[in-house]
C-alpha cells in the first residue's frame, strides 16, 4: 500500500521546484539576457568556486539524461528526451518524473527502472 501523503509531498515539492525554476529564469533573463553558455563557460575556466558548481551541475544534469535514456531501453524518443533534460535541468526533469508518477499510478519501481 502506497503512502498517498509521501506521494503528495513528492508531487508538490516537484511542482515548486518547477515554478521557483521558471521564475528565477524569467528574472535571469530580464537581468541578463538569454546569453547563458559564454557565462557559463567563463565560470568553468575560471578555476573558482563558481566553476566547479557548474561543473558538479552538468555532471547531475548528464546522469539524469543517461537515466531517462537507460529507463527507456535507449529508444530514439529516449535519447532525445534524455538530452532536452541535459540541458533543461530540472525545468523539464521534474514534470518528467510527475508524467511517470502519474503515467505509472504512483508505483515509484516503475517509475524508477520503467517496464523491464
Amino acid at each position: 500500500m502506497k503512502n498517498t501523503n509521501n506521494y503528495t509531498l513528492l508531487k508538490s515539492l516537484l511542482a515548486l521546484q518547477t515554478l521557483a525554476i521558471l521564475v528565477y529564469t524569467a528574472l535571469s533573463v530580464r537581468n541578463e539576457g538569454w546569453d547563458l553558455f559564454t557565462i557559463f563557460v567563463n565560470n568553468l575556466t575560471s578555476l573558482t568556486w563558481n566553476g566547479q558548481f557548474n561543473l558538479d551541475f552538468s555532471s547531475y544534469l548528464l546522469l539524469s539524461g543517461l537515466w531517462i535514456m537507460w529507463r527507456n531501453q535507449f529508444s530514439p524518443a529516449s535519447l532525445l528526451i534524455g538530452c532536452v533534460a541535459a540541458v533543461l535541468g530540472i525545468l523539464f526533469f521534474a514534470p518528467y518524473l510527475l508524467y511517470l508518477l502519474y503515467a505509472e499510478n504512483g508505483d515509484l519501481e516503475k517509475v524508477l527502472v520503467g517496464r523491464r
